[in-house]
């Protein structure tokens, strides 16, 4: 049973976890990483990582906080990007501005090459808003200037919301203080 009072959590979500409270084709669940007590009291979840993803994943018990954090602007969310390809200048560039891609147009708010390894490209990537594999279909959109083929997100980790960072293992979960929360929904208006 949780303390009184704590209105957020943050969890390490890993790779291979659906963000659902249960899953028609048996895949493992966020909630199989949380305390029984957080599917019992309604905590959900405050936005979306796909399967394939990882990183910090909020839960609120709390229909006004959810609302105030999924709310397009506000907060950004900070990742941590491995691209197959060589990501240049040009691409972040186009980032920035937008790109077209199946799921409508998709931007970041920032882009920064971080260093690569072989043909690999890691970046840290800032989001104001995301739409569903938003990171993925962007930089699918783009091509590999040496082998004219779509770059292709490998790793995609959630590093930080707004100010709070992530700092828990993998599929670990703590409570946010009281001010990391007040902080945090400051921002977001709520």
């Amino acid at each position: 049973m949780p303390p009184a009072g704590p209105s957020l959590l943050m969890l390490h979500k890993p790779k291979g976890c659906v963000v659902t409270t249960s899953d028609e084709r048996g895949r493992k669940t966020v909630y199989a990483l949380l305390p029984e007590w957080a599917r019992r009291e309604g905590w959900m979840p405050v936005g979306r990582l796909d399967l394939d993803s990882k990183g910090l994943l909020l839960f609120s018990k709390d229909g006004r906080d959810v609302d105030a954090l999924t709310r397009p602007g506000g907060r950004p969310k900070t990742y941590e990007v491995w691209v197959r390809g060589k990501v240049t200048e040009e691409h972040l560039a186009r980032a920035r501005a937008g790109v077209q891609t199946p799921a409508g147009l998709c931007r970041v708010r920032s882009a920064a090459v971080l260093g690569g390894a072989g043909p690999k490209t890691r970046l840290r990537v800032v989001l104001d808003e995301g739409k569903n594999r938003h990171i993925r279909r962007l930089f699918g959109a783009l091509q590999d200037p040496k082998f004219g083929t779509p770059l292709k997100v490998l790793e995609l980790k959630r590093t930080a919301v707004g100010s709070l960072e992530l700092d828990l293992p993998s599929g670990a979960w703590r409570f946010l203080t009281a001010a990391e929360s007040a902080a945090l929904l400051s921002t977001a208006g709520a």
